[in-house]
């Protein structure tokens, strides 16, 4: 395999780990708060049909964006009253919304388009562009570095480099503010916030929405930069592999990046089984290669990453005593 093969993968990495690592920290939130989400998928795909209807209707990637939120934060509050308000069955609660969110998305999107559950192809500024970062062009002729920056780092939309922006951010919110010791702390043990006077079901709500924004951008990513529009199903599984991602990275947002990158560098093999027959001499079959990330998640979750201890209080509801 030769560098500028290399560097494609690494590209076709970066591309595909976003949508997992927005995913990954909004799950990270919500269960370090005690809440756990198995609807991140449900919620990505919602807000990329919102995304690409609106985006499309109005010609603006922008209010797309928003509207990708919106619809992601609708059903982060439907879960944060089943699971929160009403103390139901958390795991429940999510796997409803994924069933809820693949049915509707299909029906609002022919509903109004009637192409089959799809929107219509996005295009000018219907979509994210990418971004040419300083001195890419200028650099790309030298020797290793250049072609590095100019073709991996340099050339991403928005959401992208946002996304990487996100984890020394979450590190910087969990570790280093009062919310988010807090936020810690209701996860671990809810009856001791509750006595030092701070409310659980306020700071287990402000977790669920930030994940519900955070699956917004994951999902308005997938419709508006990553693809050219929504198509049904088109998360495919992500929403699981993002909750596979933060297992192995044990609720740690950088280690979460680098499992996110880890699963994206299999996706972006599973594009291109030329290198991988070209690097093992096996002619491979083509399924076996797009299961191989679906193959890592159940690795990940079979426990062979080693003990993963998740916060002490997730998935049980927080009573109040009298």
């Amino acid at each position: 395999m030769d560098y500028a093969t290399l560097l494609q993968i690494l590209d076709s990495t970066l591309r595909l780990a976003t949508p997992l690592l927005l995913a990954c920290l909004a799950g990270l939130y919500s269960e370090r708060a005690g809440v756990f989400d198995i609807g991140l998928e449900g919620k990505m795909l919602m807000a990329a049909m919102a995304s690409g209807a609106v985006a499309f209707l109005t010609g603006s990637v922008w209010l797309g964006l928003l509207a990708g939120i919106g619809a992601s934060l609708v059903l982060a509050a439907i879960h944060g009253l089943a699971s929160i308000t009403f103390r139901g069955n958390q795991l429940i609660a999510g796997v409803a919304l994924n069933f809820l969110a693949s049915g509707i998305t299909v029906l609002i999107a022919q509903r109004l388009f009637g192409q089959g559950g799809r929107t219509p192809p996005l295009t000018g500024d219907g979509r994210f562009g990418p971004i040419t970062l300083p001195f890419a062009d200028a650099l790309k002729d030298v020797p290793i570095f250049g072609p590095l920056y100019h073709e991996v780092i340099s050339g991403h939309s928005f959401l992208v480099y946002l996304a990487i922006a996100l984890v020394p951010f979450t590190w910087w919110v969990l570790y280093r503010t009062r919310f988010g010791l807090r936020l810690r702390a209701v996860g671990e043990n809810p009856a001791a916030v509750d006595t030092a006077g701070v409310s659980v079901v306020g700071l287990r709500f402000a977790a669920v929405g930030i994940t519900g924004i955070l699956c917004g951008l994951a999902g308005a990513y997938m419709a508006t930069a990553l693809q050219a529009g929504f198509g049904r199903e088109m998360t495919a599984g992500r929403g699981y592999i993002a909750l596979a991602a933060l297992i192995f990275a044990k609720w740690r947002p950088v280690a979460a990046l680098w499992a996110c990158l880890l699963f994206g560098f299999f996706q972006a093999l599973a594009l291109r089984p030329d290198v991988v027959e070209a690097v093992v001499q096996v002619k491979i079959p083509v399924p076996f290669l797009d299961a191989l990330p679906y193959i890592l998640t159940v690795v990940v979750l079979a426990g062979f990453i080693g003990k993963a201890i998740p916060p002490r209080a997730g998935g049980e509801p927080y009573v109040k005593e009298r």
